[in-house]
């Protein structure tokens, strides 16, 4: 790994560091095991229905000091993984220029961090803000103590990161835009 990959995460050792630092925005949580709703449900049929549950890999999008105040009682994370796994079930991004188009920012709700190889994009990881999953702060924390180590996404690509998931949901749809200038 070359040395600008091997700054772009850092672990963290648990050992020593104070609690509120634990858990902060840009720790990427693995193993996860979170309910998946697929079909809406039906409480007045069915009050007790089975929720399938997944495990995936997630990534800590709910702001560091609302974590270390403990002002935030739900932590919101979003899905990250490799691009062979977004590929799979997301053949568009198959095509040429597409992954390119996302480490531009061209494309809403996805965003690239880096990979270990900084010479193989590749190996990056894909971020889809798009789905946001919650889970208690006390289970997040809990994963995080289990775990002992975890990577935390450093500066400045926490930053960059966070920006990305603010776009998504500070964007405007106009009714009528003003037309294109023509000389």
């Amino acid at each position: 790994m070359d040395k600008l990959a091997a700054r772009a995460w850092i672990d963290v050792v648990l050992d020593g560091v104070e609690p509120s630092k634990w858990l902060l925005q840009g720790d990427l949580l693995l193993a996860v095991k979170v309910p998946v709703f697929k079909t809406p449900l039906d409480l007045l049929a069915d009050p007790m229905p089975e929720i399938p549950v997944e495990e995936g890999s997630f990534i800590v999008v709910t702001q560091s000091c609302d974590l270390a105040a403990r002002k935030a009682p739900m932590v919101a994370c979003c899905p990250v993984h490799t691009l062979g796994e977004f590929e799979s079930f997301n053949e568009h991004f198959k095509r040429k220029g597409e992954w390119e188009n996302v480490r531009q920012g061209r494309i809403a709700g996805l965003h690239l961090l880096p990979g270990s190889d900084m010479e193989n994009n590749r190996t990056c990881l894909v971020v889809d803000f798009r789905v946001i999953q919650s889970l208690a702060i006390e289970h997040a924390l809990e994963l995080v103590k289990e775990s002992r180590r975890h990577s935390r996404l450093a500066s400045p690509y926490l930053e960059h990161m966070s920006q990305a998931f603010a776009r998504l949901f500070m964007r405007v749809g106009l009714p009528v835009d003003i037309p294109p200038f023509r000389r």
